[in-house]
């Protein structure tokens, strides 16, 4: 008797679940990544000849509220036009009934596996800042990420940074329109969403993703998230895990010591991370704008809003901040001791 290898049998299923794209202006190329609410493809857009990013439900008849949040996602992501953000082209329902919609699709590396070829502390910190940037700007538009982790970041070819899989995001108040968030679940994506306000639109995102169910990563999400408290979510949920996403970045593990024969962790980054990371909501940085400003004050040589400096640990900084002068001065003054030693000889 003949047995089918695994990688054989892993062939089989996925050619069983691929999408059937007819009626579609998309081309079906190959699976990329699977997720817990559905299956990303690479695929070819024929009308503009592009490869664009497909994200689908990976299997028909799926339930109603996995289907509205897909439909959540896609117009969440349309909402959040920044730089940072994978930006979203088209959403659409296949003959066999699931929701699709299609992205950029980005060439690069996940943040876990980009970050073994960047040495520089420096350079690690301004990828986190381009990070906080764009979860600020999710932020003032009244949306929470709540699965920030280096899975969910990208770097490109070109240096950009983008936050990925926004599947778990909810909607607390803002800019983001009520009404391009509200998903009917007995209309089709193409049919006008019904009116709503932003508290309406608030609750039902608490319903899509769950109330007490308790949806992210662990050593990532927030105490909080980890109760399942959703009611209670605010942003402070996500820079607890931004914290923790900078502690990964700093030493290799999202929270607790430093992986062995690991960089030691300055002081000052330390306390960032602590600050960002403390168990009550209250005592963590009140918005992303101030966990920023203290990483940028760090690598500007300045001293952090969340460590508090002794006095060597402040002469220190001031030598490494203006090293240069400091030697410079020093070699001014031992060269005039050594002519006035001559002179006097």
């Amino acid at each position: 008797m003949n047995f089918l290898s695994d990688q054989a049998l892993k062939r089989l299923r996925d050619g069983a679940e691929m999408p059937d794209l007819a009626g579609t202006r998309y081309r079906l190329l190959e699976r990329i990544a699977r997720g817990g609410m559905g299956v990303v493809y690479t695929a070819e857009d024929e009308n503009l000849g592009r490869r664009v990013a497909l994200k689908v439900l990976d299997v028909p008849g799926t339930d109603g509220d996995l289907r509205n949040r897909l439909i959540r996602e896609a117009r969440v992501l349309a909402a959040l036009e920044h730089p940072g953000i994978v930006p979203v082209h088209d959403v659409g329902t296949l003959g066999d009934g699931r929701v699709f919609y299609t992205m950029k699709f980005v060439e690069g590396n996940r943040l876990d596996k980009f970050i073994e070829s960047v040495a520089s502390v420096p350079d690690r910190l301004r990828i986190f800042l381009r990070i906080c940037d764009a979860v600020a700007f999710a932020h003032a538009r009244g949306v929470l990420h709540r699965d920030l982790k280096p899975a969910n970041i990208m770097v490109g070819p070109f240096g950009e940074v983008l936050v990925m899989d926004w599947g778990l995001a909810k909607i607390l108040r803002g800019e983001v329109s009520s009404t391009m968030l509200a998903a009917d679940p007995e209309a089709t994506v193409f049919d006008k969403p019904k009116q709503a306000n932003i508290a309406s639109a608030a609750t039902e995102a608490s319903v899509v993703t769950g109330h007490g169910t308790v949806m992210g990563t662990p050593g990532y999400m927030s105490p909080e998230q980890a109760r399942g408290d959703v009611e209670h979510l605010d942003t402070r949920s996500d820079i607890y895990s931004l914290g923790a996403l900078l502690r990964f970045l700093l030493t290799g593990q999202p929270e607790g010591a430093s992986t062995p024969g690991g960089p030691r962790l300055d002081k000052s980054l330390a306390a960032i991370c602590a600050k960002a990371t403390e168990a009550a909501p209250a005592e963590r940085y009140p918005d992303v704008q101030e966990m920023a400003l203290d990483v940028s004050r760090y690598l500007d040589g300045l001293a952090v809003g969340a460590h508090r400096e002794s006095l060597f640990e402040k002469a220190g900084r001031f030598y490494r901040r203006y090293r240069f002068f400091i030697l410079l001065i020093a070699a001014y003054l031992a060269m005039r001791v050594l002519i006035l030693l001559f002179m006097h000889r």
